[in-house]
């Protein structure tokens, strides 16, 4: 019996390393072969000013440097321009010749060539590029069929599940390393960030080439490498296929990127702005303004949390800014709001996305100080006057409390509250005088709120900050 037992475990114990063998694959050899074909690598030129090189090699008036400009001018540096080259990766999507690529490797560059895996080199010209997603577009003219690979869904990528990277990293070409996704939906800078994090090897030269599935799609484009020495260290990532094949298709079509444009400015409800507005979950975009454009002339106001876009729930502002960017200019979509605990439903016509975002301006300085100032939850406040308006540069339209001076060991300094700001309106409703002020807080805490939400104007540029009644 005891034997029989020995037995079948012995049994179980080989099956299980059967399977465990199976779902490891042997080799990546044969992927490998399938998918090379169609990674290439992409050499850069740049024409950049004379002395663009490290300067000062030698302390100005030192003895050496009569020595050292000599030696420079020997070697035909001077100030003449030169040629400067880089490397990066890439890999062709179409037989006729489309090479996708990032941006910053081709970026202000004059001319790129393009070098095939069978050793042919042809040069490529620029179709577009999308500095948001750091995507570009290329072209190479051809007469002969090239291999290409295919974009898959990257939405279906597990953590855990195999991934290849091949490109191009510190010019050594065509190098494979395998890895496995390590994170999803990673967000770095940009406003459109959708990456796949990997541990997969990538270094300098592997940006703009393809992270494979273990089917040989591409669901991925190697990007950026997070590094104390600028080397691999196993955190690498490569912007989502779903995110690139739209800005792809876009530069293909158009020759840039067309997203769509709501109109709005928004920022995340927090657990404090939620908890001061009512509302059930900290979740959806809080708008902040509406200016003229597709939002406003739909009847959207500043205020309203969006909490559903084109029939998707809006978890926060990076999703709201990604759903309305994907979708196509002109569409005409439903949007529902949270009005004053209200669920409000708003046809939008969306526009064309500006381009061009600014950068807050600088902080304005903080007025004079007025006789008529009053210090409430850890800020000094006055009401606005027509000179503090052309101190702060603020319209003739804008109404509201000036602060003049802010605890700097108090919730509002933590929450970015400085003196200049104005601040417009207390509970969702405007404010003119310290009177209006008290007020809304008595109101907000025989409501039984634990905080108030107020709208802060800085430079004309709103935000909604909830700051806390108990004291």
């Amino acid at each position: 019996m005891r034997g029989l037992w020995l037995s079948m475990l012995a049994t179980v114990l080989v099956l299980a390393q059967a399977i465990s063998a199976r779902a490891l694959p042997e080799s990546f050899a044969d992927l490998a072969d399938q998918i090379s074909p169609a990674v290439v690598n992409i050499t850069t030129s740049t024409v950049v000013a004379g002395n663009a090189g490290p300067q000062g090699i030698v302390p100005e008036g030192s003895p050496f440097e009569d020595f050292f400009r000599e030696f420079q001018d020997r070697n035909g540096e001077g100030n003449r321009p030169r040629r400067s080259s880089a490397l990066g990766s890439g890999f062709v999507i179409s037989e006729d010749g489309y090479v996708v690529t990032n941006n910053h490797v081709i970026e202000s560059a004059d001319e790129i060539t393009i070098e095939f895996f069978s050793g042919t080199e042809l040069p490529a010209k620029v179709v577009g590029t999308d500095p948001k997603t750091d995507i570009a577009l290329l072209k190479v003219e051809t007469d002969v069929a090239l291999p290409y690979v295919s974009f898959g869904d990257s939405d279906t990528a597990r953590v855990g599940d195999w991934v290849i990277a091949m490109g191009n990293p510190l010019g050594q070409g065509f190098s494979v390393s395998a890895g496995i996704v390590s994170a999803r939906n990673r967000a770095l800078s940009g406003t459109y960030d959708d990456y796949i994090q990997t541990d997969a090897a990538i270094n300098r030269g592997n940006s703009g080439g393809p992270l494979f599935n273990l089917a040989g799609e591409v669901i991925g484009v190697n990007t950026a490498i997070l590094s104390p020495n600028g080397g691999s260290i196993g955190i690498g990532f490569s912007m989502a296929s779903n995110v690139v094949t739209k800005v792809v298709d876009q530069l293909q079509e158009y020759g840039e990127t067309r997203r769509g444009w709501l109109g709005v400015r928004i920022q995340d409800v927090t657990d404090d702005v939620a908890e001061a507005m009512g509302l059930e979950s900290a979740s959806g975009a809080l708008v902040t303004d509406v200016p003229e454009g597709p939002a406003a002339e739909a009847g959207m106001k500043a205020g309203d949390v969006i909490t559903q876009f084109d029939g998707v729930e809006v978890a926060d502002t990076r999703e709201l800014v990604r759903q309305v960017g994907n979708t196509e200019v002109g569409k005409s979509v439903r949007v529902l709001v949270n009005r004053e605990g209200q669920t409000v439903t708003l046809k939008v016509t969306l526009g064309r996305r500006e381009e061009a975002e600014g950068a807050i301006p600088v902080v304005a300085n903080a007025p004079e100080a007025s006789e008529t100032e009053t210090e409430i939850l850890g800020i000094t406040l006055t009401p606005l006057t027509d000179e503090m308006r052309g101190e702060l540069g603020v319209g003739d339209n804008l109404e509201g409390l000036v602060i003049t001076e802010v605890d700097e060991t108090g919730e509002a300094f933590e929450k970015g509250l400085r003196a200049g700001d104005v601040i417009t309106e207390a509970g969702q409703e405007k404010i003119t005088s310290i009177t209006a002020l008290e007020a809304k807080i008595e109101d907000a805490r025989e409501a039984g709120r634990k905080s108030l939400l107020l709208l802060i104007r800085r430079d004309g540029d709103p935000r909604f900050v909830a700051l806390s009644l108990e004291e």
